[in-house]
């Protein structure tokens, strides 16, 4: 293996959000979905389903159930990785054998199974010269996007990523340095001086801090608790989420 091939790949890596006109070839992605299913997953159920939208029906139909981000039309392949055990409870029922999986466990078994699934895919594509973009609003309207896939009970819409030929080659918007995040044996709590170090570089770059102007608020993480992910959107995405999970079976 080529370490420095590899380390490179992985320190340069970028989310592409604008796409070219270039079709993805059908066979290609099945591979690539493929290539993605051997990543783990629990006791080898591969508790998840992936929704593959090109058409531009259902892209425009899902479009504002993602607050209309651009690259929803703009990339040529949507793919909706959700959270399944419908597929494996019907398995287990035609087996004469009684599934048992309609609680929050479950779910969150399947939840790891498709993140673990969708990461994959994100490399793989990558690696074959694809743009990925993760879209972190499926959760908050799971329930419309479930209604437009036409979603079972017990399967659940986790994780959207857009595809395609890049049309940019994305920017590089930092990373906390690994001590941020790297414990050793235990969990070590952290002081109000190594918060301020450990955020410094962060705060400090020229576009943190023009989103620090443009909302007109004094530092970098009132622009996250008072714009992008303020209480009130929390808790009632919360709530739609929580209401969706026990429509779809998962939550008593």
């Amino acid at each position: 293996m080529n370490f420095s091939v590899t380390d490179q790949y992985f320190s340069s890596r970028r989310t592409i959000r604008r796409y070219s006109d270039k079709v993805i070839p059908e066979a290609l992605l099945y591979k690539m979905l493929e290539l993605a299913s051997h990543a783990p997953t629990t006791g080898n159920m591969q508790l998840y389903s992936v929704i593959i939208s090109s058409s531009r029906e259902i892209r425009e139909a899902l479009a504002p159930l993602h607050f209309n981000q651009p690259q929803i039309l703009s990339a040529p392949v949507i793919l909706t990785f959700c959270a399944d055990f419908n597929r494996f409870s019907k398995w287990c029922e035609f087996n004469d054998a009684v599934p048992c999986y309609d609680n929050l466990q479950s779910f969150v078994a399947s939840a790891i199974d498709t993140i673990a699934l969708a990461q994959q895919f994100n490399t793989i594509a990558e690696a074959y010269g694809l743009g990925v973009c993760w879209i972190g609003t499926t959760t908050y309207t799971a329930p419309k996007i479930a209604e437009v896939l036409e979603l079972p009970s017990l399967v659940v819409p986790l994780i959207t990523l857009t595809v395609g030929y890049p049309a940019e080659e994305g920017s590089d918007v930092g990373r906390l340095p690994t001590n941020a995040f790297i414990h050793s044996e235990r969990y070590q709590d952290y002081s109000p001086l190594q918060i301020k170090e450990l955020y410094s570089e962060k705060e400090e770059r020229s576009d943190s801090k023009q989103f620090v102007e443009e909302n007109q608020k004094n530092t970098l993480a009132q622009v996250f608790t008072d714009i992008r992910y303020p209480r009130a959107n929390n808790e009632h995405f919360s709530e739609v989420f929580r209401d969706f999970l026990r429509d779809a079976g998962f939550v008593k």
